[in-house]
């Protein structure tokens, strides 16, 4: 016999919350591939440069990363068991990325943007681990199916 597990208040403010956290790196990937010129005026020439010869391993990387959190935070909020697959997916997108920006490319980015790139990238990883171990809890608890 099936209970229904009533959904935590919580579970709408996380999800709710994470859907809009997640929506800019979904808005970053997209506006910069398309090269859309309002969304890059932001940056000098040598910035811009940099974007956008992004290679394509890095770029599926941060597709990844970016769309696999929208789409967990999606699925968290479907109370759906696959959000922590989603996210799992996104650490692995996340992994790629961090490594060609802050590895393969710390130097010249730090020289590009300074320090922002680094605590940008500590944040997204601390706030995507916190979604993880959320949405474990959730699914162990039986609030995601």
């Amino acid at each position: 016999m099936d209970v229904a597990v009533k959904t935590p208040w919580h579970l709408w403010v996380v999800g709710g919350l994470s859907l809009l956290w997640n929506l800019f790196p979904v808005v970053d990937f997209s506006m910069t591939n398309m090269q859309n010129e309002f969304w890059l005026s932001q940056y000098n020439e040598a910035q811009r440069a940099f974007f956008l010869s992004t290679p394509l391993w890095a770029n599926i990387g941060w597709a990844l990363g970016g769309f696999g959190s929208f789409i967990g935070s999606l699925l968290l909020l479907l109370r759906s068991r696959n959000a922590l697959t989603a996210f799992l997916v996104s650490a692995a997108g996340l992994a790629v990325v961090s490594y060609y920006q802050l590895v393969q490319n710390g130097e010249r980015l730090k020289q590009l943007l300074g320090d922002i790139p680094l605590y940008t990238t500590i944040t997204v990883w601390v706030v995507l681990l916190a979604l993880i171990l959320y949405a474990r809890s959730m699914k162990v608890k039986g609030i995601l199916r």
